[in-house]
């Protein structure tokens, strides 16, 4: 009996959501996620939302921002992949004037 599919859920669970998968769906992409919350942030310190609406509003940017902490990790993961396989700092030397 091998681990696969306890390792495959625990992967599948620390991956950003990218895929849309009902009409909650989340922005594909790190920018969309973050537009959408500034502008439910806009609108929530507006103080003219409803009260059920502000709740909603609450839960959706939570959602979203939970899901950019998300989108940010899996993206510090592979430049932190890049540096360990031998990425470094590009020095442009100055040219030999001739």
């Amino acid at each position: 009996m091998t681990n696969e599919p306890a390792e495959q859920l625990l992967s599948d669970a620390t991956k950003p959501t990218t895929a849309p998968s009902s009409d909650d769906s989340l922005p594909p992409s790190f920018e969309a996620a973050l537009t959408e919350l500034e502008r439910i942030v806009q609108t929530m310190e507006s103080g003219q939302v409803p009260l059920e609406e502000a709740l909603q509003s609450f839960e959706r940017g939570n959602r979203l921002l939970r899901h950019c902490h998300g989108l940010l990790a899996a993206a510090e993961q592979r430049l932190q992949v890049l540096e360990d396989g031998g990425l470094a700092p590009l020095v442009v030397a100055a040219e030999d004037e001739a």
